[in-house]
């Protein structure tokens, strides 16, 4: 049902009939992301509300949150969205101090309350009716929710980060993206994993501070990895669609999945690693 306020409508609730469009990634699971459209008749100026009527009856990452919010802003990034399933104490003190500053806006994202949610990707890796503690409809969520309020939204995990190779800023970056393939894209980078087991000595250059910090360690008893521990990522040895994370122009997104939009309205431009930007997966214990 649709409410409207306006003076053309004979009466205050129009019925108008619903158009369900469910999106192609569920990755196996009961429950999967759809979106409903119900057409605005034209003497109806604001919906004041939509109601659906249906016919059918934690891990801790203190320290890699404070490393990932720290990088973010050293990148150029304006404000930051965390969609919030749970977390411990100390991670609740860190998102209060985020968004006392005006870095971070938390939204309550509880899933589990309706459904029973998987910690996984797969349900044969982790059983339940939904992807992820409810990943792919967030995406949408922040899309929808910042169309015409950000140029561009980055959609990627808090233990990954969208690195620029020859500028030093996504400010930067992503003129020189407009400049050779047009505004208002959306581009794929190519994601680099760094695995938690494997460690290596760091570059000459930066022997002396990784020293100093083994010797006294300035996060001892911090909850979490740090990422600058892990230098080395994994070779790609292939391209393959879940390979990669999105920097989008929201307007131009329709529907959006994990690694790669499902529909949009402008062309997709794939930007690898060897040419400008890299996307790091950080390690996780």
């Amino acid at each position: 049902h649709l409410c409207c306020e306006g003076h053309n409508i004979s009466t205050s609730l129009h019925i108008s009939e619903g158009h369900v469009n469910i999106h192609k990634d569920y990755f196996g699971f009961q429950y999967g992301t759809a979106d409903i459209m119900c057409p605005v008749p034209s003497g109806c100026k604001t919906p004041s509300h939509v109601s659906v009527t249906s016919a059918a009856e934690g891990v801790h990452i203190t320290f890699q949150l404070v490393q990932s919010m720290e990088m973010l802003q050293l990148l150029g990034v304006s404000r930051v969205v965390i969609y919030k399933t749970s977390c411990d104490a100390d991670t609740q003190r860190l998102l209060d101090y985020y968004t006392d500053k005006g870095f971070i806006e938390v939204i309550p994202w509880s899933m589990s309350d309706h459904l029973n949610v998987s910690k996984s990707w797969r349900p044969e890796k982790a059983p339940g009716d939904l992807h992820y503690y409810g990943q792919i409809p967030a995406l949408n969520d922040c899309v929808y929710r910042y169309m015409y309020q950000s140029r561009y939204v980055a959609l990627h995990d808090v233990d990954e980060l969208i690195l620029p190779q020859s500028v030093d800023r996504w400010n930067d970056l992503m003129p020189l993206l407009e400049q050779k393939n047009g505004a208002d894209k959306c581009y794929m980078f190519e994601n680099y994993i760094f695995p938690p087991t494997f460690k290596l000595p760091p570059p000459v250059s930066e022997t002396h501070h990784y020293l100093q910090d083994k010797e006294k360690p300035t996060w001892q008893g911090i909850s979490g990895v740090n990422i600058l521990d892990h230098l080395y990522h994994e070779p790609n040895t292939r391209v393959v669609r879940d390979n990669f994370k999105i920097i989008v122009s929201p307007r131009a997104v329709i529907e959006t999945s994990v690694h790669g939009l499902l529909s949009s309205y402008a062309s997709y431009t794939m930007v690898l690693y060897q040419k400008m930007a890299s996307n790091i997966k950080g390690p996780i214990a």
